[in-house]
């Protein structure tokens, strides 16, 4: 996994680039490469605030190497990201909260923002996690893993203090070995949904933490901003 920088619209942005390579197979919900299918590397994309391009999959395919793999974008500090394992379970996050979202809530009611203690910007943000289990698994585990990580999140962030389930856009991926004896599940109770499910909340708490220090806002101030 390696970290870049380029300069795109006035402003230096960070990449994040996971290159499996053959030979594994990915599902997610990415604009570029999302499904389920044979991938070979994920990038991790920083734009900028008030991203305006109309053509995201396009953008991003002028980022990513050749091949098959999946793209996603954030305007969170993708340099920030934060990693963590759990029993061969591998979780990347880059988090970005200005934009705390209830997943169900009343149709037509504005979502609030964050605002810092500081008078500084809070450029808005996704949740992007990238998760990779060293075990092939079935299409329906491959589900199930999706969900436990999206729970696993879910959990992190209550705990850190947003009350929320995540932001609007936030985007997953999974990534497996394409061959070998398939896991049948991937819930959190099943032996590497609990691994993932553990390497998720670890990375998403991490990240949440470190977002609320660098913008200095208190958790009571993130948990009252939804309620």
């Amino acid at each position: 996994m390696s970290l870049s920088h380029r300069h795109e619209d006035g402003a230096r942005l960070a990449s994040l680039l996971w290159e499996f390579g053959p030979g594994w197979r990915m599902i997610s919900s990415a604009v570029l490469g999302g499904g389920i299918g044979p991938r070979e590397w994920v990038l991790n994309a920083q734009v900028v605030a008030g991203y305006a391009r109309m053509d995201p999959t396009e953008h991003l395919r002028e980022l990513a190497p050749p091949g098959p793999g999946v793209g996603m974008m954030t305007a969170a500090s993708v340099a920030r990201y934060t990693r963590r394992e759990d029993g061969g379970a591998e979780a990347v996050a880059t988090v970005g909260l200005r934009v705390p979202t209830w997943a169900a809530s009343p149709e037509g009611a504005p979502d609030p923002e964050l605002r810092p203690a500081r008078r500084e910007p809070v450029h808005p943000g996704t949740i992007n996690i990238i998760v990779a289990v060293p075990v092939a698994m079935s299409d329906a585990a491959l589900v199930n893993t999706v969900m436990t990580v999206t729970e696993a999140k879910t959990q992190a962030l209550i705990e850190a203090g947003y009350a929320c389930t995540g932001t609007a856009s936030d985007a997953v991926c999974v990534a497996v070995p394409a061959t070998g004896p398939q896991e049948a599940f991937g819930g959190p109770r099943s032996t590497w949904g609990a691994r993932v499910a553990r390497a998720v909340h670890h990375a998403v708490l991490e990240g949440a933490h470190d977002w609320a220090a660098v913008h200095d806002i208190e958790p009571g101030d993130a948990l009252g901003a939804t309620t």
